[in-house]
């Protein structure tokens, strides 16, 4: 199948078929994102897409799960999304989900009636950068939304039946708010009620806006000790019913899966302990290697 540019999933898709539907993103606007920093947004033609469906039969006739590629498919109109999945579901009908990156601008952008259509068709697993519930790290990282419109747009998609993913990212208020960031994410993360919330925690590469600003201490970044701080004040803030930690990104300190609320204690000390490990490297910055792996943990 025909995949062009550097293709990015996140992790839970990875026995998903990978469908590209348009090129780059977007917004592309992100102060942290290196994504896709040369590639001009465009949509696929739909020959192109039935093209690699039909394809599909042919290798994974018995595929479950369709990720539309790349940046954010959602930013489709509803009727495009329609025919992209009445396309799939014809040729590849044991499809259940058709899961993509959204944003909240997506969101914003169709009806309430279109979002209804959607779920009948099959589509949800939204994967939403929200980042943050901070609306001074919201602009600072260029998101395009603030606190309050991702809330009515997150109960929007849940009041439709469509499920997503909340992705939040510990360090976005940098060294100064990371108490703030902690607590008005935990709040907009309570409000919303996400069944899966996908925690990374920033980093910067070459080529995007936030390296240079770090290289220039225009943004002071959170050391091992604050990351620490605002990973345990985050999860001590969090009330959910029903929802799955996922927090395993090589970005992060402390590598974790679990369930929330039973598991929200464990979770506290398994942060404290790894304190308590690098309590001579609390005032020390992560050194990172790629997608922000931590090279000295």
């Amino acid at each position: 199948m025909s995949l062009t540019g550097m293709v990015y999933r996140p992790p839970y898709e990875a026995n998903s078929l990978l469908l590209q539907v348009t090129q780059g993103c977007s917004h592309n606007k992100c102060t942290f994102c290196y994504m896709y920093p040369d590639v001009r947004f465009s949509v696929c033609p739909m020959e192109q897409v039935k093209a690699d469906i039909e394809e599909a039969t042919r290798y994974c006739p018995d595929v479950e799960r369709v990720f539309l590629e790349h940046g954010d498919a959602f930013v489709l109109s509803a009727d495009r999304l329609v025919q992209i999945a009445d396309a799939i579901h014809d040729r590849l009908p044991r499809v259940k989900t058709i899961a993509m990156y959204a944003s909240i601008q997506n969101i914003r952008h169709k009806t309430d009636e279109e979002l209804r259509r959607l779920h009948a068709c099959g589509i949800g697993g939204l994967d939403i950068g929200v980042e943050s519930g901070l609306d001074a790290a919201l602009q600072y990282m260029n998101k395009g939304h603030t606190s309050q419109e991702a809330r009515e747009q997150l109960i929007r998609l849940t009041n439709a039946g469509i499920d997503y993913s909340f992705n939040a990212i510990l360090g976005c208020g940098g060294a100064e708010l990371w108490r703030e960031n902690a607590d008005a994410t935990a709040a907009l993360i309570n409000a919303v009620q996400p069944h899966l919330l996908f925690i990374g925690t920033l980093h910067a590469q070459p080529g995007c806006k936030l390296y240079g600003d770090m290289k220039k201490g225009i943004f002071k970044e959170c050391t091992y000790g604050q990351l620490l701080d605002e990973q345990e004040r985050l999860i001590s803030g969090l009330k959910l019913k029903d929802t799955i930690y996922f927090g395993s990104h090589p970005s992060n300190i402390v590598p974790m899966q679990a369930h929330l609320p039973e598991h929200k204690q464990e979770m506290i000390e398994v942060v404290r302990e790894k304190r308590e490990q690098l309590r001579c490297r609390l005032d020390a910055y992560p050194e990172r290697g790629g997608e922000g792996s931590i090279l000295n943990r």
